[in-house]
This record gives C-alpha cells, structure tokens and sequence, in this order.
C-alpha cells in the first residue's frame, strides 16, 4: 500500500454485499477505499490489514447483527475508536457493542444505494469532512441584489492554500496549515485587499488545488510548502494570478523558527508589493517555538466541551510561556468563553472575570486581533446590553473587513436588534469571504428567512442541513421554515427517529410540541401547548422571550402578554435554562414569517425591557419591522424610553 486510503471499510463477510454498495458508492465520490473479502475468512488478522486499518483517515464499520459478535469487527472498531477514526453506521437494526454506545452512529438500514438519499448525503458528508475532502463543487453564489445592501465586489480577489507539509512527520501538517493561516490573517488586517476565508481555501489540497481559484472565484492565489526539521524551517511561497496563471512572485527563506513571524511579515509585505496593495503587517517579534506549536493546534475552532477543554490547555500552556504573545491570549479568551456558555449561569461569574482579563491582555498587546473581539462580543449578556453589543460590532466593522468570523458576529447582531436585511447583507458578505465556512452558510440561510426571502431562506436551510449535520441551531431555524411553509413532508423527514439522533434539540425541544398545534390547530391541540408553556413559566418564574413568538402565533397572544407580565426575562438558575452561545438571543422576535407578538404594542414594552428600545432611540437605527407594524412603532419606543431593563441573570 503506496498511500494512506481515505477510507477503511469494516464489515462482517456475510454483508460483502452491502459493504460492496458503500464501497462503490464511497468510489464513485473520489474517496480512496480499502476493503478486502479475501481476508475476511478469519484465518489471520494479516500485517498489510493493520497496516491499512492504521493508516486510514476514517475507518467505517457497518454494525449489523453479524458484525456486532465479529471478534475482528470489534477489534477494527477498537483500534479506530483509540486512533480517533471511528465513524459507524449501522446498515441493520441491531445492538452495538456497549462500549460504543455513545458513539454517534448514522442510521442506514433502509438505503440500498440511492445517492440522492437524504440520509446517505448527510453520512456522506460527515465522512468527507472527516477525511478533509469536503465537497469544492460551490453552490452558485446568490445575488447580493437580494439583500439590501450590496457588497461591492473587489476587482482583486486572493486565495491563501494550505501550504504543503514537505517532513516526514505527519504531525507536522498542522504546523504548515497553521503558518499559512497566519499568512492569511496578517494580510487580511488593515489591508485592502479582499481575502477568501480559510474555511473555503483550506478544503483545496494536493490534486485539488489547481481546482481552487475557478471554485472559489478567486484572482489570484498563494501557495508554498514548508519543511521542518528542529528548530529550522524552510518556507517555500509563489503568488500567482489565476487567469493566466503567471506567477507574480516566488521566494523560499531558510530561518530559525524563531524567526517565523518575521517571515510571515516578508511574505505579506511581498504579496503586498506585487499586487501594489496598500497594507503594512506589524511585526509580531519573536515567539517561542513550542508556544507557537501550541497556539497553532489550540486555536482550532470547535463545539465539542472536551475538544474545548483541550484547546484550553494547549493555549494556557502557550502563553505561559510567551506571555506576550497577543494572538493566543485572544483565542484563549474565545475558546473559555466558548465553554463558559456551556455552563449553568449560577457558575459564570469566576470565568468571566478570567476571561475579560485575557481579552483585555490580548488587545493591550494587540489591538487588531479579531479573536478578542469575539470573545468580547460572546462575553455581553444575550440582551440587556445592545449598545455594549453595538460598540463590539463597530471594532469589528474597522479590523474585520476582511475577516468571515467578524461579519457572522456583525450579522448576528443586526438580526438580535430586528436589523434583519442588514443582517443578510452580512451574511452575503460573509459568504463571498468563505464560501464553504459553516458559520456563513448557516447565518445566510438563516437571516434570509427571517428577513421575509421564504422561498429563497428555506431552500438555503435545507441545504445547508445536509452539509451541517451537528449545527442545532440551523436545523432548528429549517424546521421553523418548513413548518411556516405548511411543508410537512420536510418537517416529518427532519424529525425522523435517525435524523433527530443528529440533532439533540435540548433547549428548543419545544419547537417539536409547538408544531402539532401549527399544523392542526384544533381546540384540543392548542390548549394542550398552552398548558405546557404556562406550566414551564409559572413554575420558573423565569420566560424565554423567543418562545413568546410562537405561543403568539397560535393566537395566544393576549396570554403571552399576560404570562409576561408575571415572570422574568431569561434564565432563572435552575436545570431547565438554556446553553449555548445561542440561547436567550433575540432574532426570533422578529421573524417576518410570525409576526403576531410584533403587531401588538405591547411589543414595545417587551423590548424595552429587553434593552432594546434603548438601543433603538440612542442610534436611530430601527428595525425592520418598524415600518410594517399597525402602530406608530417610534411613539410607542419614546413612551418607554426610561422604562427599567431586566437583568439578565440575577
């Protein structure tokens, strides 16, 4: 075996058949597939099998009744469960071993080789991802005139690839994704040049870089290579233009590692000359090598508590030994915060004071770096505090011009202050900067259906689902979207007993007992929701402002007013309080698709506590909804311009 397989199959010999329709079907995709029936028979457990098992980026087992008592089924399923490469699915109802359990396990035992199968394309998808060959093939970009306001586009358009990893040590590939990622980052602050997102370039690798600039629209493109060895490191770069592929420049520098942040500042100040753009990087100065090692592998963004946790140590323990390295005090500020919303409120307090001393360290020692800001803007409480929100975003809008993360963070929050055009317009921005990042797709997909795009915002959803099979919150914004639609067929696939395995709504579990209501609304099947929202209010004290939309919309809305004015906005401190870095946020207030609870002018005084209306009448930027509404929206706002604000949590 010349080359590591994308995949390893694992299978018991009497489902050589099914095996052989994934496999194909796995081939017929571009994926790199090791399966063999010969050594199946149970003879010997042959070296050039473990060797392959070992080596595979992904190792699918298929778990059926055969399978789960096959000792060399288990033993695979071992060895890529220790090697962190397990990805199961289960091709007949069965019992899987107990010790994964816990492992999630898509749920095939219907498929017989449909590749336009729902559930098949969402598999495939976690597999791609896995194996890092996510799809490149783009959807077509929408049209920025379907937003309010277009994003002007730029005559120079720049593509940053991964730079191969030319050691031996394989490890070493975060290393040379890491550099060029910092490459990437210092020539998109304060530089005029517009810079796709590494989300988007990172997925063109190997054979598939020359597909990148026609896939990703971009003019020019930048790669290299790097070859480590010690404390040495040797950085190979060439720009090129896309259209008629002649390179622009072409350098290779021989350093100490050390020295690595003063080759990233040559290489952008090179990039900078030849396209005669108007940018200066700042020097970072020295940085020790182990600490940068450990930035560069804890900076990664993820959603999983453990991988945050890891993360955490990695970059507490960087910048204990670099103290004044800004950037990773920054994306040790986002990755705590990141976990701190996963803890009960009750609990915050100590880690915020943490983290607001790490985010004030980091712009101390660098007052550009994005990642504190986005820590900044996670750290403000979901409402109470909009023009502390408002001043986060206008930083954001000077240093992440350039930056997909900041323009998700600039939409979110104009879909929070009912700014939901101006939200898609974000989003758009945010997608052209990194077509395939997860973030952007699901804040487009999202922010055109709030903004009244129905068609436009469901079809995105649905499709952005299937790409994004762990995100709870966009598929809790398509199951809204369906359901607004009268698309039932769309609602009972999402809410399958195999898809919603995917999707542990937790906090938004309501949504499912809100939707018999919608679908048929009779006496009895109204009442009984409103039983169930009442109950949840009266025995908390506590009300989420978002689920007064949907209570509203059942023609409830006498009650939901009622309701509101005997609780408290937000969490109460108990275990039925939401998590999430979503949670208590305030786009649903003003979905165009329900828009029962904004009709009434009792509205206004709900915003108003929620910090809103202040928010409105110190910038004059108004909602959208202010103009649709039966009411003069801007009086209502000035009769309640002192009214007191909730407290978040208290």
């Amino acid at each position: 075996m010349t080359t590591a397989p994308d995949i390893f199959l694992s299978y018991n010999r009497e489902d050589a058949a099914t095996a052989k329709r994934f496999a194909d079907a796995f081939a017929a995709e571009g994926l790199n597939v090791w399966w063999d029936t010969a050594l199946r028979s149970g003879e010997a457990y042959d070296e050039v099998t473990e060797a392959a098992l070992r080596a595979a980026k992904a190792v699918v087992v298929l778990w059926s009744p055969r399978s789960v008592v096959s000792r060399w089924v288990r033993a695979e399923a071992t060895i890529a469960d220790r090697c962190k490469t397990l990805v199961p699915v289960t091709i007949e109802p069965c019992e899987r071993p107990i010790m994964f359990e816990l492992t999630q396990t898509a749920e095939l035992s219907h498929w017989t080789g449909d590749t336009g199968d729902r559930t098949w394309v969402a598999f495939l998808g976690d597999v791609r991802r896995f194996v890092g060959k996510e799809r490149v093939e783009l959807a077509p970009m929408p049209s920025l005139a379907t937003v309010a306001t277009k994003a002007e586009p730029a005559e120079t358009l720049l593509a940053v690839l991964p730079f191969d990893n030319l050691s031996s040590d394989a490890e070493m590939e975060f290393f040379s994704d890491g550099v060029s990622d910092d490459i990437l980052g210092r020539i998109m602050r304060g530089s005029k040049l517009r810079v796709i997102g590494r989300t988007s370039s990172f997925q063109f690798r190997g054979p598939d870089k020359p597909k990148a600039a026609a896939a990703l629209g971009a003019s020019h493109v930048l790669d290299g290579s790097i070859r480590r060895a010690g404390t040495k490191v040797r950085i190979a770069a060439h720009l090129t233009e896309a259209a008629n592929q002649t390179t622009l420049w072409s350098d290779k520098y021989d350093r100490e590692l050390e020295d690595i942040f003063a080759v990233q500042d040559e290489i952008s100040q090179a990039i900078a000359d030849a396209l005669n753009a108007a940018f200066f990087p700042e020097a970072s100065g020295k940085i020790d090598p182990l600490a940068y090692d450990l930035y560069l592998r804890g900076k990664d963004y993820g959603t999983n508590p453990e991988h945050i946790r890891g993360n955490i140590s990695l970059l507490e323990a960087a910048v204990k030994i670099a103290p004044q390295f800004g950037a990773a005090w920054g994306s040790l500020a986002l990755q705590r915060q990141y976990s701190n919303m996963l803890t009960p409120y009750a609990e915050r307090a100590p880690i915020d004071t943490v983290i607001a001393e790490e985010i004030h360290r980091s712009q101390t020692l660098d007052p550009e770096n994005v990642g504190a800001s986005l820590a900044e803007y996670w750290r403000l409480d979901p409402f109470g505090d909009f023009l502390g929100h408002h001043a986060v975003v206008q930083h954001l809008q000077r240093i992440g011009q350039n930056s997909p993360e900041a323009q998700v963070i600039i939409g979110l929050h104009y879909g929070a202050v009912g700014r939901t055009k101006e939200s898609a317009a974000s989003a758009t921005i945010g997608m052209a900067l990194d077509p395939l990042s997860s973030l952007a797709n699901s804040l487009y997909g999202s922010s055109l259906w709030r903004s009244g795009q129905f068609d436009e915002g469901r079809a995105e959803l649905l499709r952005v689902v299937e790409i994004l099979p762990n995100d709870l919150n966009i598929f809790a914004t398509c199951l809204f979207a369906c359901a607004h639609a009268k698309d039932w067929a769309a609602v009972e696939h999402l809410t399958v007993p195999a898809v919603m395995a995917r999707y542990p709504l937790r906090e938004i579990q309501n949504t499912l007992r809100w939707m018999p209501a919608l679908r048929d609304p009779t006496p009895e099947n109204r009442q009984q929701y409103r039983e169930i929202f009442a109950h949840h209010v009266r025995s908390t004290g506590h009300i989420d402002a978002r689920q007064l939309t949907f209570f509203a919309e059942l023609d409830f809305v006498d009650e939901s007013y009622d309701l509101l004015d005997r609780a408290k906005l937000g969490p109460s401190g108990g275990p039925k309080d939401s998590l999430g870095n979503f949670s208590y946020r305030t786009p649903l207030l003003f979905l165009a698709a329900f828009p029962k609870l904004s009709a009434d002018p009792r509205f206004v005084k709900l915003c108003a506590r929620l910090g809103l209306v202040e928010y409105w009448l110190a910038t004059q930027k108004w909602p959208d909804c202010a103009e649709v509404v039966p009411y003069d929206f801007r009086a209502e706002c000035e009769k309640y311009r002192d009214y007191p604000k909730d407290v978040f949590f208290a």
